[in-house]
């Protein structure tokens, strides 16, 4: 049903795993009417994000939920402790990774749908890690 109640537990939903990363996907296309995506990013310590990239359209919001990410903007690296947030505007080429020894996590909020891409995401971990 678009736009109803979700509640989720805290290891619920829907997940997807990587070599160094899991991705699970809390709200998205038809339960928040294609606007948003809300998801959590687990990054295994010393583990690599997603590569760099970066969404023509679409602005990302990051809270930081566990440990210290590293993010990077553009050229420049920040690392973010739990508490952190940080605005990407849409066309920022930008990449996470977990440069510690311990778990590290983000909350996800994305301008639009993205779990449909994920199955591809996750096939490109594959071929590429």
């Amino acid at each position: 049903m678009t736009g109803g109640l979700i509640v989720l537990g805290p290891t619920e939903g829907r997940a997807y795993e990587m070599s160094d990363m899991r991705a699970v996907f809390k709200a998205d296309g038809e339960e928040t009417g294609e606007r948003y995506s809300v998801s959590e990013w687990w990054v295994k310590p010393h583990g690599k994000g997603p590569g760099p990239h970066l969404h023509a359209t679409e602005d990302e919001l990051f809270y930081v939920i566990a440990g210290t990410m590293s993010v990077m903007v553009a050229d420049a690296w920040r690392d973010l402790a739990a508490g952190s947030f940080i605005r990407i505007p849409a066309g920022t080429i930008h990449d996470f990774e977990n440069r510690t020894t311990e778990p590290a996590a983000l909350l996800n909020v994305f301008m639009g749908a993205f779990e449909h891409k994920m199955p591809a995401i996750v096939k490109w971990c594959e071929e590429h890690r």
